[in-house]
C-alpha cells in the first residue's frame, strides 16, 4: 500500500509541478512512533503485542486518523494510510493533518478484556503524543466507538477530562449523533453527484457492494432509501444476490446475528469474490484494500466505482478503469464522511455543545458537496482522473500550508 499511495502522490506532484525537495518534505512522516504492549492473558500466561502511530502532517491542524486492530499492521501500511489521511482531511477542507496506526493482534482471538487491557497499555505508551490539539485518533478496522471509550477515559486519566482526545466515541461518552453512519453517508452523497455528472439517477439503479460492516452496511441502506437495488452484496465468508433488490434492513439484522452475509435466505448464494465484477451500475469496495487488480479490472461492468474502503484500487487497475471510461470515486473523497462528522465530534467536544442531526446531516451534506465539486472542476480543467484531481487538492493545500509556515513563497498553489 506504501508503494501505491506514493505512486498517486507523484501522479499528482508531477501536475502540481512539485520539486524534489518539495515532495520529500510533503511525503515524509512528521512521527513515527512503535511500542511493545505487555499485557496478561486470560491463561494466566502473557499476550504481547507491536502497536503503531504514524503522524504525518500536522500544518494544517492536528493530525487525525483511525486505530485499526488486525495481523496486517506494520509501520509502512501506517504510514501510507497516515498521508492518505492528510490528503483527505484536505480535500474536505477540515482543519487536521493525517495519522493512522494500531496493533497487530486478531481481536477474534482474544476477549474483551484482553482486548481492554490491550487498549489501555497502549494508550499509556503514546499518550506523550496524542491530545485533542496534537492527535486525534478514531475507530478504524475491528475497533468500535466502546475501545474509543476506553481510550478516553485512560488519557483523561492522565491529564484531565478530554472527551477531545479520540472521536467515534458512544453517543453517551460525549460522540455525535450521526457519526456511526457518516461514512455511508458521505458515500451516498458522493454517488449522487456523481449520477449528475453521468445523467444517471437512483431510481432502478442496480449496485453491488463488496463487504457489510459499518461502511457497506450504512452505504447500502442509504443508497437502496434513494430508490437504487441493492442487487448483490460479499464478505469474506460468501455473497448473497437478488436482482429484483435485497431487502437492506433484513440483511443487515442478519449479520448482526451471524457476522456474515452467508446463509441470508432473502436471495440466492454465490462465490464472494464475484461480487467486484457483477452486472450492475455501480460498484462500491467497502472492505480492505487491493482488491480491485490488473487482474479483474478488466472484467469489472459498473460504470462507476465509489471506493468506500481505503485503497481497494490498484494504480494497474485505475489505469484500466480510466481506459474503459468507468468514473471511480477516489477513497479521500468517496469516504471522507467519516472524518468529517468526525470533526464535528471533536468541535462539539471542544464546545461543550451538542449538536443536533439535522445539522450534523446538513453540515455533511455540504462539507461533501463542495469537495466533490472542487475535485470535479480539477479534474475537468486539467484533464485527469477524479482520483489525481483529488490529489491535486489535497496536495496543494497542504503544500500551500506548510510554505505559507516558513518563509518559502506558496503562490504556486494558491489556487487550493
Amino acid at each position: 500500500m506504501l508503494e501505491e499511495s506514493k505512486y498517486y502522490f507523484n501522479k499528482a506532484a508531477e501536475v502540481l509541478e512539485l520539486q524534489t525537495l518539495g515532495r520529500k518534505i510533503l511525503e515524509t512522516p512528521f512521527r513515527v512512533v512503535k511500542v511493545e504492549i505487555v499485557t496478561d492473558a486470560d491463561d494466566g500466561t502473557f499476550n504481547h503485542h507491536i502497536g503503531f502511530r504514524v503522524q504525518h502532517d500536522n500544518s494544517r491542524g492536528p493530525m487525525k486518523g483511525g486505530l485499526r486492530y488486525h495481523p496486517s499492521v506494520d509501520e509502512y501500511e501506517a504510514e501510507a494510510l497516515a498521508s492518505l489521511m492528510t490528503w483527505k482531511t484536505a480535500v474536505v477542507n477540515i482543519p487536521y493533518g493525517g495519522a493512522k496506526g494500531g496493533v497487530n493482534c486478531d481481536p477474534e482471538k482474544l476477549s474483551e478484556k484482553e482486548l481492554h487491557d490491550i487498549t489501555r497499555t497502549f494508550v499509556g505508551h503514546i499518550k506523550e503524543v496524542i491530545g485533542p490539539k496534537l492527535d486525534i485518533p478514531a475507530p478504524d478496522v475491528n475497533t468500535n466507538a466502546k475501545i474509543m471509550g476506553w481510550i478516553m477515559d485512560e488519557y483523561s486519566q492522565h491529564y484531565g477530562f478530554s472527551p477531545g482526545v479520540v472521536t467515534g466515541k458512544p453517543l453517551h461518552l460525549f460522540g455525535s449523533e450521526g457519526r456511526e453512519e457518516a461514512t455511508g453517508r458521505g458515500v451516498m452523497i458522493a454517488l449522487e453527484h456523481a449520477l449528475k455528472d453521468k445523467k444517471m439517477s437512483f431510481e432502478g439503479l442496480r449496485v453491488a457492494v463488496q463487504g457489510f460492516g459499518n461502511v457497506g452496511s450504512h452505504a447500502s441502506r442509504l443508497i437502496a432509501e434513494k430508490g437504487a437495488k441493492i442487487v448483490a452484496v460479499g464478505d469474506h465468508k460468501g455473497g448473497v444476490q437478488n436482482p429484483e433488490g435485497l431487502d437492506v434492513e433484513k440483511l443487515g439484522e442478519w449479520v448482526k446475528k451471524n457476522r456474515t452475509v452467508a446463509g441470508f435466505d432473502g436471495g440466492d448464494a454465490f462465490e464472494s469474490t464475484e461480487v467486484l465484477t457483477w452486472d450492475c451500475d455501480v460498484l462500491i469496495p467497502a472492505a480492505l484494500g487491493g482488491v480491485l487488480t490488473k487482474e479483474n479490472a478488466k472484467d469489472v461492468r459498473a460504470k462507476i466505482v465509489v471506493e468506500a474502503a481505503n485503497g481497494p484500487t490498484t494504480p494497474e487497475a485505475d489505469e484500466i478503469f480510466f481506459k474503459k471510461d468507468i468514473l471511480v470515486i477516489p477513497d479521500i473523497l468517496a469516504n471522507a464522511g467519516g472524518v468529517t462528522v468526525s470533526y464535528f465530534e471533536w468541535a462539539q467536544n471542544i464546545q461543550q455543545f451538542r449538536w443536533e442531526l439535522e445539522r450534523i446531516k446538513n453540515e455533511l451534506y455540504q462539507t461533501m458537496t463542495k469537495a466533490y465539486n472542487d475535485v470535479a472542476d480539477i479534474a475537468k480543467s486539467k484533464n485527469v482522473d477524479m482520483r489525481t484531481a483529488a490529489f491535486v487538492l489535497g496536495i496543494g493545500r497542504v503544500a500551500r500550508a506548510t510554505m505559507s509556515r516558513t518563509h518559502m513563497s506558496s503562490a504556486q498553489f494558491d489556487e487550493y
